[in-house]
């Protein structure tokens, strides 16, 4: 990663820091010809990253993180989730089990906080949160390089840009014909492994012939990476190393199913003396089988993309360019949990009569159980011959996007116009099926509960199955204009004061519709719904920046934004550069910001009751009491109730949109310094504060269990005191303050006859991370521990932030030959400890190192060879009930080590 604004070298080349956010670095033409003939080089003038207003290309330098198309390659870097884990700024959470795609998480204070542009312009976002964007439909083959503004809202793209700017740059041109190949091979056996090719063709010069054309293909995949593939990260000793022995559950759904009777509630199993069923279930507690988490879990996901990017230009004078580019991405995901389970339908449970031939001791087989006495079985039973329930996930990304720039009576001026459409369809794949239809064929004794199928029951599930019928459908659309216009206004002692104004207007809509099929699929707990909204979002903003003298540099900008649904927000920003002298600089900036919430957290779906189920088990504070609050397995049932119903095991949530909600807003600063000790090496320190109220954020789970008492009214309960739901919809929360140092730092070595050698370091340090999660409690602490707030609509998982994360690159070049190593580092962590307290721990630090090699003496080939994960380090282990399979999945990869290998040719 090169950090763009650290080179203090050269003195023109410093930090404007005019706005917090990011623009397309666009080069205006110059009159090459004439610059030629005088042999001195075109003196180009372009829009400087950040700015509105141009000036010369050596003055084109702002406070942003850049990662270049090469860079990918020297990294190891496979996808854009790479590029977002790798960040120091960056919290965001690995693509595990995100149905939604990657999503980038810039200083931990969510995804919806962090503005994600692709040329400088918006793209219409995932379909269903519509709160940010998903980067795996970006076209990677198509990016120059990827730049991260790390300070606060923006002036010039809206107010809701609180954590920083993300913007994904494509190249401009492209000449011949390129294909690429990759492989990405994991040492160990199992899945995980992933392919990727891309073809990019083009045509045509700008400058020479006055048009350019080209367009890029790229395809990716990665193949399941079931938990059995890595069943060492998650074996009973590990397990119960941290408190959560795997057979710590009591009943619940399996195969053979658990039963009660309407007269003994105590859960029992006629297999559970012979072992339960192989590999399906284990032995659990109190003569109870449970489902063997190793032989459903996955790891990772698998998915696949296919992105297309075309681009072409037409230079129609000698200061006027029309572009149009179109892009498009589509992925597939598919998602998997353990099997369907046979789950109550209107009221009523799964029950198995005496008249079925697999009741216990009758004709089935089944082995006898003393006192049943032919009492109905009340069943938990989870139906193992459907194998994993599994969902396709199809996402489809379009963006047209066309563009009109030069110079008109002495101001320099561009104009866009953004279409973008988002669709979201999501399907159950397999594995599903009705959950009256589970009900009837155990009534009617075709199915068999305590085992698999004979040839009846599976024809008989084959009639109930719901393969690959649609139950979702979203779609998200974002349409904008805008213009921008940049002038000189008069001469000052260090250089042109100069003006930039600027209006643009846009319309973003969403539409989620849950089908009538979800009602009858009761598994996969959801209910049919239906929300939609529409928002649109004028604004006009000013920027005007003063060189007061050669040394100092002032910038001003505001923004005023109108929103239809919330009226008028003003934001404003200042800024400062100061020069003392050409290997010293000071900088600095303030802002507010104002974010709007979601189109899903304000229009989405509203039902009722329950839309889904709890990410981790848990004990229901009142029907399972006298346990340590938190900790899932502690409690004890109260009479005449079916422990595994109420004690440890997950429960009814209501998740969807809040009509309540109001906007959250920002206030942040900036100062920071650049200096050069050598001119072979840089050094740059930034402190940033960020502070934050009416956060719109929904609550993690552990917090309602933690204290049940304060949030007791959060647990919505039937007139039996079962719990109806938890009410776990967004909400306007307290305060959040967040603050830390970004330190980075590089040297070249003198150059030698065995090559060129370089170190760089980027890293940050939290010195703040505060959460409240109500106007007037206290602040909490989320630095080196579980949070209190949630990363938002896509996970339940609390945010996790490190006091310390690096990523360091250790680089030697010699001829053809290219070799780095780069090491991401997290620093450690207290671990959740929702357990008994013997089992506390802290979570080690987690430190990876990759390594490739690239050389490029074969005529027109690039071959890259390298090593992921060299050392072959195992993700941290945790006991956060939260991370199914004892590590954390958010943060780190369970793949181990893997070898990648790369190559292009180019015609």
């Amino acid at each position: 990663m090169n950090t763009s604004d650290h080179s203090v070298q050269n003195r023109s080349a410093q930090p404007r820091l005019l706005l917090s956010a990011i623009t397309i670095a666009v080069l205006t033409l110059a009159n090459q010809a004439s610059a030629q003939q005088s042999g001195e080089p075109a003196m180009t003038r372009v829009e400087v990253t950040g700015s509105s207003i141009k000036r010369l290309a050596t003055e084109a330098s702002l406070p942003v993180s850049t990662v270049k198309a090469e860079d990918f390659i020297k990294q190891g870097i496979t996808t854009l989730a790479d590029v977002m884990m790798s960040l120091p700024q960056s919290a965001s959470l690995a693509p595990s089990n995100a149905g939604s795609g990657t999503n980038i998480n810039l200083r931990g204070l969510g995804v919806n906080r962090t503005l994600v542009l692709l040329n400088g312009r918006r793209m219409a976002n995932e379909a269903i949160a519509d709160g940010y964007a998903n980067l795996d439909v970006i076209p990677m083959s198509a990016l120059s390089r990827v730049e991260i503004l790390r300070d606060g809202a923006s002036s010039i793209y809206g107010s809701d840009a609180i954590g920083g700017v993300v913007n994904f740059i494509t190249k401009t041109s492209f000449e011949g014909l390129s294909l690429t190949g990759q492989e990405v091979q994991p040492e160990k056996n199992g899945g995980g492994d992933e392919q990727r090719a891309s073809i990019t063709w083009g045509k045509g010069n700008l400058e020479r012939d006055g048009w350019s054309i080209y367009g890029t293909i790229d395809a990716h995949q990665r193949t399941r990476l079931a938990a059995r593939d890595r069943a060492d990260l998650s074996s009973a000793d590990l397990l119960t190393s941290i408190g959560r022995p795997p057979t710590l559950g009591t009943g619940g759904n399996a195969t053979p199913a658990n039963f009660t009777t309407a007269t003994n509630k105590t859960a029992q199993n006629p297999y559970a003396a012979s072992g339960c069923l192989a590999p399906y279930s284990i032995v659990g507690q109190k003569g109870t089988c449970v489902l063997d988490a190793n032989e459903y879990g996955t790891a990772l996901y698998a998915n696949q993309q296919v992105t297309f990017y075309a681009r072409a230009a037409k230079k129609l004078s000698e200061d006027h360019v029309v572009s149009v580019d179109y892009s498009r991405g589509e992925e597939f995901i598919l998602g998997t949990k353990n099997p369907t389970n046979a789950l109550a339908v209107n009221g009523v449970s799964a029950t198995l009569p005496s008249t079925s031939k697999w009741y216990p001791g009758k004709s089935g087989g089944v082995p006898a159980v003393a006192g049943l006495n032919n009492a109905p079985l009340i069943l938990t039973w989870a139906v193992a011959d459907l194998g994993l329930a599994t969902t396709k996930d199809v996402q489809l990304n379009q963006r047209l996007s066309v563009m009109d720039e030069g110079t008109l009576a002495g101001w320099d001026y561009k104009a866009g116009l953004v279409v973008g459409i988002s669709q979201r369809d999501n399907y159950y794949q397999s594995g599903y099926a009705r959950g009256q239809g589970l009900l009837d064929g155990l009534k009617s004794g075709v199915l068999n509960p305590f085992g698999l199928q004979d040839a009846a029951g599976q024809a008989y599930l084959d009639t109930i199955k719901v393969d690959g019928a649609k139950n979702r459908t979203s779609k998200s659309t974002f349409t904008g204009v805008d213009l921008t216009a940049s002038r000189p206004l008069m001469e000052l002692e260090g250089g042109s004061m100069a003006l930039a104004l600027g209006a643009d207007f846009h319309r973003d809509t969403t539409e989620d519709t849950k089908l009538p099929i979800s009602a009858d699929v009761t598994y996969a707990s959801a209910s049919p719904s239906h929300g939609e909204g529409a928002r649109n979002v004028a604004a006009l903003f000013a920027e005007l920046n003063v060189p007061i003298t050669k040394k100092l540099e002032l910038n001003a900008a505001v923004r005023d934004d109108h929103f239809s649904d919330f009226g008028n927000t003003i934001n404003p920003k200042i800024s400062f550069r100061y020069e003392p002298t050409k290997q010293l600089m000071f900088r600095g900036s303030a802002n507010t910001g104002f974010r709007a919430p979601t189109l899903f957290d304000r229009y989405g779906y509203r039902l009722p009751g329950a839309t889904g189920l709890t990410s981790a088990k848990w004990d229901d504070p009142v029907l399972c009491p006298g346990g340590k609050p938190g900790v899932a397995g502690t409690g004890t049932a109260l009479p005449g109730l079916v422990s595994s119903t109420v004690c440890n095991t997950t429960l009814p949530k209501q998740t969807g949109s809040n009509p309540e909600l109001v906007p959250e807003k920002s206030k942040g600063f900036t100062l920071g310094t650049v200096f050069e000790p050598t001119k072979s090496s840089m050094v740059s320190i930034d402190y940033w504060n960020i502070k934050m109220t009416n956060m719109l954020a929904n609550l993690p789970e552990q917090v309602y269990f933690l204290d049940p008492v304060k949030y007791a009214s959060y647990f919505v309960r039937k007139s039996d005191g079962t719990i109806n739901y938890i009410k776990n919809t967004t909400m306007n929360l307290g305060g959040q303050k967040a603050a830390g140092v970004d330190v980075s730092a590089s040297y070249a070595f003198p150059h030698t006859a065995y090559g060129d050698f370089k170190v760089a370091i980027d890293g940050t340090y939290l010195t703040q991370f505060d959460n409240q999660l109500d106007n007037g409690s206290p602040y909490v602490s989320n630095i080196g521990q579980f949070g209190l707030a949630s990363n938002g609509t896509t996970s339940s998982l609390p945010i996790i932030t490190f006091r310390w994360k690096h990523t360091l690159k250790l680089n030697w070049a010699a001829g053809n030959w290219n070799t780095q190593l780069t090491q991401n580092y997290n620093s450690k962590y207290t671990d959740q400890n929702l357990v008994a307290q013997q089992y506390w721990r802290n979570i080690n630090s987690y430190k990876v190192w990759n390594w490739t090699t690239t050389y490029n003496g074969f005529k027109n080939i690039q071959v890259t060879a390298g090593i992921t994960n060299l050392f072959n380090v195992n993700p941290p282990v945790t006991n956060s009930s939260l991370y199914s399979f004892g590590y954390l999945s958010s943060a780190a990869s369970p793949i181990g080590r893997a070898y990648n290998v790369r190559a292009t040719y180019t015609f």
